[in-house]
């Protein structure tokens, strides 16, 4: 579809909210003036059209023009952006539009109702003149200034959109910028121990860290990629993970192809997969089962990492850092419409279910 297209209807929808307020004020000045003159409504009627709506007409095209203008002198102007070149220039601009279209309005209305009446000719009765001028010029500027207020609020209202955005970014930057640090620390404290007990298994745990690491800096500064990337990572750290546990370590991954497209915020699962090993599998002498999944359900995307560990009892109150990290990283990407839960399992297998909950309405696809 060409721009012409694009835009045709949101122009059409502007000019009918215009005339559904224009309409019924020239409608009630026709009824008021028809009363005052003594004059057949219907003709007085036709000279409101013509005259109000050449006057919205002049005053609408002037305010583009004269936006466009300052535009051009001053790109950033809060004003010309929301088409408003401001009151100095408007004022004059509504008087010049109320005269020129009171005298275009009542020409034009003499060709259709065929009553000729010549503009001059109320120059003869001063008081009903002004009566009219103060009648269409209070409509004008009462018409301008409704739609004046109306696109200063729709301006604020996106304005304060972009700072909400540009908060909720730097939020997430800083709740990225923490991960990396404590996702490094843990890995590295496993390492130290490890050093200790096996030097070639802490060698080759060190050599998949440096791959690992690489990978996952990279992602992290990301928006958002696939939830094939997310599993990938999830699949490097626990390989990571294996070095040092062993066969205490267990590892299912099921990620549907159907939904290996779908985008997500990169390393979310990070530390729910984290907590999974370190309060679930790690206090058991024999180790554990770790899974994680995806599934869709209903209007959500259902991502869930389930452990057969010592149990919820186990985690620290409100599941520690990494719990609390996901919790602000979904408040700020979706607000309401995301939500993480901890659960006991409700099967034999024990253990603990972390499941996250994305509105697949409002994701956003991966670079």
């Amino acid at each position: 579809m060409n721009r012409q297209g694009i835009l045709a209807s949101p122009v059409r929808t502007l000019l009918w909210h215009e005339l559904r307020i224009s309409l019924p004020i020239i409608v009630g000045v026709a009824g008021f003036l028809s009363t005052m003159f003594g004059e057949p409504f219907g003709t007085t009627l036709v000279d409101a059209l013509c005259i109000g709506l050449l006057i919205q007409l002049l005053i609408e095209g002037g305010r583009y023009r004269l936006a466009a203008r300052l535009r051009r002198r001053d790109p950033d102007h809060f004003g010309a952006q929301h088409d408003w070149p401001g009151w100095r220039a408007m004022g004059p601009w509504v008087v010049v539009s109320g005269i020129a279209g009171y005298v275009g309005g009542r020409m034009l209305s003499g060709v259709l109702t065929g009553v000729h009446r010549p503009a001059g000719s109320l120059l003869l009765h001063p008081r009903a003149l002004l009566l009219i001028m103060v009648v269409v010029l209070a409509a004008s500027v009462g018409s301008v200034y409704f739609f004046y207020a109306r696109g200063r609020m729709a301006a604020l209202e996106t304005r304060a959109q972009a700072i909400q955005r540009s908060a909720a970014e730097s939020q997430l930057k800083l709740l990225v910028s923490q991960l990396e640090p404590h996702m490094l620390f843990n890995t590295l404290a496993n390492l130290r121990v490890l050093i200790g007990l096996d030097p070639a298994r802490a060698q080759a745990m060190l050599d998949r860290l440096i791959a690992f690491l690489r990978v996952t800096l990279e992602v992290s500064r990301l928006g958002s990629h696939s939830l094939a990337a997310e599993f990938g990572c999830i699949d490097d750290y626990l390989e990571l993970m294996r070095i040092r546990m062993g066969a205490r370590l267990r590892i299912r991954l099921d990620l549907p192809a159907a939904l290996a497209a779908l985008p997500m915020p990169p390393l979310l699962l990070q530390p729910l997969v984290e907590n999974a090993i370190k309060h679930g599998l790690e206090p058991q002498l024999d180790g554990g089962l770790v899974e994680v999944s995806a599934a869709v359900d209903g209007d959500t995307l259902l991502l869930t990492v389930r452990d057969d560990g010592a149990g919820p009892a186990a985690t620290p109150a409100g599941g520690g850092f990494g719990m609390l990290q996901v919790r602000e990283r979904l408040a700020a990407l979706y607000g309401g419409a995301a939500s993480l839960e901890l659960l006991a399992a409700a099967d034999a297998r024990g253990g603990t279910v972390v499941s996250v909950r994305l509105p697949l309405r409002q994701l956003v696809p991966a670079p």
